[in-house]
């Protein structure tokens, strides 16, 4: 998921790489009927972006479950929970 996240990014001319974007995740496993199932993942990403790209970072958020192979697996059977904190930053100056 965060790789598809990444790239969705790097589509928006958004860095992903090195350390621009990281993720915690978190799931909640249940017992059903003896048998352990996990039923919602939470990731929040963390997105360090050039200041003024903050609207493009939210759209690649919004869109980007679509697009990944392994949400659209799970979907139907666990709920996933999207958010992100974005930081912006000044990007370097161009050399002259």
């Amino acid at each position: 998921m965060t790789g598809t996240f990444g790239r969705a990014l790097e589509a928006r001319g958004i860095p992903s790489h090195p350390d621009r974007l990281t993720a915690d995740v978190e799931g909640d496993i249940v017992d059903e009927q003896g048998v352990m199932a996990i039923r919602s993942i939470r990731i929040r990403y963390r997105v360090a972006l050039p200041r003024g790209k903050r609207a493009a970072a939210e759209r690649a958020l919004a869109v980007h479950e679509r697009g990944c192979p392994l949400a659209n697996t799970l979907r139907g059977a666990v709920r996933l929970h999207y958010s992100a904190d974005f930081e912006e930053y000044d990007p370097p100056a161009s050399p002259a």
